[in-house]
């Protein structure tokens, strides 16, 4: 058996939708994947020479999760970058579900999404990963949810990826326990916005993207971040950070006037299939 796992990189957060609102993003990683005797791992791209090359590779381990412990020959080839808020990690462990799935014969389910999400403690990359567009992504218990949508057709996404990389254990530890009960409100009404503005009304992105929970606290991170940020908001471009960042997502051209210097911008569209499969043989 062997086939081929595409699967998006994604953006979270989107303003002030704190580990609910994802979205899958044109920009691709493969991993081919064969039966073979024992296990083999190879990298090609971003993190070649840098992740483990066994079975404590984040596919290798998505694969055991998802059930199956046969032998294995994976070749990885990584476009999405490391480390900089569009979802590698995610698209490494969607990756190896969808591979594990396919090994044992499943079709990819609600198990799949829980699979994935158990990695990360939250489901927003994961969930835009597995099905592309836009997705809400929430938990109920110990159960991970999400359901996803369709992105308006006018939702055109840029993304400013620095070269700096960013720990998102590091950067969730510059998070208050605690927020100003007035932050809390404007994020829940920005998060819904938000919702709207991807699906149906991108003219009101400027505000759905506004946060105050979480962007601001992490600014020693990553300054030059915020300082674009800011500088397109105030230019009238929505735009905010992606995930635990460095990069920026914004949602319109980047004007001459926006500083720049050191990130690599990119228009990239909204992915709307998620994670694909297809044999080789």
């Amino acid at each position: 058996m062997r086939f081929v796992v595409t699967v998006p990189a994604s953006t979270a957060n989107l303003g002030s939708g704190f580990d609910a609102l994802g979205m899958a993003l044109g920009l691709y990683d493969e991993v081919e994947v064969a039966v073979a005797e024992g296990l083999s791992v190879t990298v090609e791209g971003a993190g070649s020479g840098e992740v483990p090359l066994d079975e404590s590779h984040l596919v290798v381990r998505a694969v055991r999760a998802a059930g199956y412990s046969g032998g294995l020959a994976l070749k990885c080839h990584n476009v999405i970058p490391h480390a900089r808020g569009l979802g590698s990690s995610a698209a490494a462990i969607v990756a190896g579900v969808a591979a594990g799935f396919t090994l044992t014969g499943r079709e990819l389910d609600t198990d799949a999404l829980q699979i994935a999400a158990e990695f990360e403690g939250h489901a927003d990359n994961a969930a835009a990963a597995l099905y592309g567009g836009v997705v809400v992504a929430w938990s109920e218990g110990e159960r991970y949810r999400a359901v996803r949508m369709a992105a308006d057709a006018r939702v055109r996404p840029v993304v400013l990826v620095p070269s700096q990389e960013s720990s998102t254990k590091t950067t969730r530890g510059l998070l208050p326990a605690e927020v100003p009960h007035a932050d809390a409100a404007h994020a829940a009404g920005r998060a819904a916005l938000a919702v709207h503005a991807l699906t149906s009304d991108p003219s009101v992105l400027l505000a759905a993207t506004e946060d105050r929970l979480h962007q601001n606290y992490r600014e020693p991170a990553w300054p030059d971040t915020v300082r674009v940020i800011n500088d397109l908001r105030k230019l009238g471009v929505p735009a905010c950070v992606s995930g635990a960042g460095p990069t920026v997502i914004a949602f319109g051209d980047v004007p001459d006037e926006v500083d720049v210097h050191g990130f690599d911008v990119r228009r990239l569209d909204v992915d709307a299939a998620g994670v694909r499969v297809r044999p080789l043989d």
